[in-house]
């Protein structure tokens, strides 16, 4: 059984609540990916996506200036070092979510995403399943 250490990147990038959108939006393109956790003293507080940035800002009509405190978001589902892969796996299906920010002793550790989990010998099985839910439609809505 994998541990979540095994798999979770630990080079991160993070961004702060004070920062700008324009500032995440950059970051995501220079780094090609989708979401950004935010950081505060350390501190996971929040996480920004490109469809925040979308849904909350643009589509709103927002400014490039607005600080990502305004659009993150702040109901986060995240895992801890001591978890094994398929642990991992069943929070994000269970959360329906494709990344999974790593804390430990409340300090971002690392970000596991869907396809960390795929391509480290966890079993095909297991990500199957974390996949099927997760493309789900919720049904909460």
């Amino acid at each position: 059984m994998n541990t979540i250490q095994e798999c979770m990147t630990t080079n991160v990038a993070t961004v702060s609540s004070n920062q700008t959108i324009k500032e995440a939006a950059e970051i995501m393109s220079q780094d090609n990916v989708g979401s950004i956790p935010v950081v505060d003293n350390g501190q996971l507080k929040g996480i920004i996506t490109d469809r925040d940035i979308t849904t909350r800002s643009t589509a709103q009509g927002g400014d490039i200036n607005t600080p990502i405190s305004q659009v993150m978001s702040t109901n986060l589902v995240s895992g801890h070092t001591s978890m094994s892969a398929e642990e991992a796996a069943k929070v994000m299906a269970q959360h329906q979510i494709r990344r999974l920010p790593i804390v430990e002793n409340n300090q971002l550790v690392g970000i596991v995403a869907l396809g960390d989990l795929a391509t480290n010998q966890m079993s095909d099985q297991a990500a199957g399943v974390a996949l099927t839910n997760i493309s789900e439609p919720n049904k909460t809505t």
